[in-house]
Parts: structure tokens; sequence; C-alpha cells
């Protein structure tokens, strides 16, 4: 998983204004990073003029997912990654830097705009900082945790029926479980094994 460009930009009514990006292009050979970086600097510009206000939307183009997020008052954020990243990481992202960016820069210079001329300095930072979205998006975290969680009770019970223990047989010797609660396990076998694909 790797983010490769992060854009601020002002969709205004005829193109897209860039205000503010910051770029890893540091997977690509040292010749190619220029223009890697004007390409991403080009379709972040044309996906925003495309794209219609308060729309969220993911472009997949080759192995890349451009994620964009064009608010109601026309500024806009553009999320170049892998096709691993996580969408819902990447929205989140965006809507935390748009929302950063609205309150630090004045809404009078978006329209015109530039990025030597925006002072604002926190896209490197969040673009370092979500490159593993587990650390920088709390609910990536959580997900993470129980997908291991997961993965260990699968092994769990693995390696329970290893030791030659079925759980039909476990459920059948079980002194625990009520009639009823033996009927209706064997019920859902029944229906569950019926439509196993082979």
């Amino acid at each position: 998983m790797k983010l490769y460009s992060l854009s601020v930009l002002y969709k205004a009514e005829q193109k897209a204004v860039l205000l503010k990006a910051a770029y890893d292009v540091s997977s690509f050979s040292f010749f190619q990073r220029s223009s890697v970086q004007e390409f991403m600097t080009f379709t972040s510009q044309l996906i925003v003029e495309r794209s219609a206000k308060g729309s969220r939307a993911s472009v997949k183009e080759q192995e890349y997912l451009c994620h964009v997020y064009v608010r109601n008052d026309s500024l806009s954020g553009v999320v170049i990654a892998d096709s691993e990243y996580p969408s819902r990481v990447a929205f989140t992202l965006l809507e935390k830097v748009l929302d950063e960016f609205s309150k630090q820069v004045d809404r009078s210079e978006w329209p015109s705009g530039c990025p030597a001329s925006i002072y604002y300095t926190a896209l490197d930072d969040y673009l370092s900082t979500y490159q593993n979205p587990r650390e920088a998006d709390p609910m990536s975290k959580v997900q993470a945790e129980l997908d291991e969680t997961k993965i260990i009770l699968h092994s769990t019970m693995e390696s329970l029926l290893e030791r030659g223990e079925k759980i039909d047989d476990l459920v059948s010797k079980s002194e625990v479980l009520g009639i009823h609660s033996k009927a209706f396990y064997k019920t859902a076998r029944k229906q569950n094994s019926c439509c196993a694909v082979m």
C-alpha cells in the first residue's frame, strides 16, 4: 500500500487550479520522477475538472487509484495511491486535509492561488503519516486487529479438529446443550452442507 500524491485544488468554472501538493515519487527511477510528478498534477486537475461539486469518486488508471473529493465550495482534494490502498482511509484523509486547509487558508486566495503563494505546510506530513493506513487511521487499526483475531480463532479451531475431535462429536457428547440446541445445530449443518461448493 502506497500513497504517491496528495493535492489540494480549486475547481473554477473552466479549469482546476492547483493550490498545494505533496508527492512521494521515491519508488520511481530518478530520471522519471519529474515526469511522473507532472503527470500526477495533470491527472489530479483533469479529475477535479470532470467531477461534480459535492461528489466523491475513485478512478482506476492501470494499477493506480485516484480518489477525488470535490466539496460544494469548490475546494477539492485528490489522493493518488496504488490499488491496494483502502478507499475509506483515502477519503478520510481528504476530508481532514480539506477541512484544515479551509480553516488555515483564506477563501479569497483559492481562485487565484498557486503552490508558491499558498502557505500550508501540512501536506507532506499527512502524506508520510498516511503511508501506513493502519497506523494513521483508527478504524484500519481495529480492522487489522480483528483480522488477526479471526486468524487466531481459525487456527485454534483447526488445531482442535486436528486432535481427532470433530465438532459434530462434541455437540452430540455435550451435556450442556439442550435438545433444541442440538436439533438446531444438526438442521443448520444439513442446510449448510447442501450448498457447499466442491
